[in-house]
């Protein structure tokens, strides 16, 4: 039996958003403890990870108390980063393996780090003929988002095989619906892609999205 990979010391950006694995995020980093984070993993060629809040704002305000978030999160893979202006960074992530945070503790200077138990990756699961739809509507969705984006670097096409994978087209959906924070959290944390995509289905036949 194989056991997980531990990270130790992993630095923790909570945000009120969930990362899935294949994602991207987009992040305007100006907080001090943020951009030494982001500078160091940048230079060592190393994730940090994202986490959701359960309590508290992205922001740190004086006086305000500690930030509270999930334990299970996913790992962020710099793969842009720029200094528009002293004092700014942005960013391009995109989301790796999830992890279970096994022990946190808060940094003098308000960094958030800990040590974490990767989870493991969804298996491949072909979407079955019931969940076609789900496949075939994201396609159309993602094709349409594609036309209206501007700019260099626009959203490469799903490739076939992605669009048969139920882990993938259900975490596309999943960060596309306009479903409360604390529903996706549940959905990325479910270990089996095939259940994640039927609550998809379900959420898409209730509210009438694209189906």
């Amino acid at each position: 039996m194989s056991h997980p990979l531990t990270l130790t010391s992993l630095p923790l950006f909570p945000l009120g958003t969930v990362l899935f694995p294949s994602g991207v995020l987009a992040l305007r980093v100006f907080e001090v403890r943020y951009l030494d984070m982001v500078r160091k993993c940048q230079h060592a060629g190393a994730p940090f990870g994202v986490v959701a809040l359960t309590a508290g704002q992205e922001v740190r305000r004086a006086g305000a108390p500690d930030e509270q978030f999930h334990d299970i999160g996913t790992l962020a893979a710099i793969e842009q980063l720029q200094t528009p202006q002293p004092g700014l960074i942005t960013l391009r992530c995109r989301g790796t393996e999830r992890f279970h945070i096994t022990r946190k503790s808060h940094l003098p200077h308000g960094l958030w780090v800990a040590d974490v138990e990767q989870l493991p990756g969804d298996p491949p699961v072909p979407v079955p003929d019931d969940l076609q739809r789900t496949a075939s509507a994201l396609a159309r969705v993602l094709a349409t988002l594609q036309q209206r984006e501007t700019g260099a670097r626009p959203h490469p096409r799903p490739t076939p095989e992605q669009l048969r994978d139920c882990g993938w087209v259900a975490n596309r959906w999943c960060e596309l619906l306009p479903v409360p924070l604390e529903l996706k959290q549940r959905l990325m944390a479910l270990d089996n892609p095939l259940v994640r995509l039927e609550l998809v289905g379900d959420v898409l036949e209730r509210t009438g999205i694209a189906l």
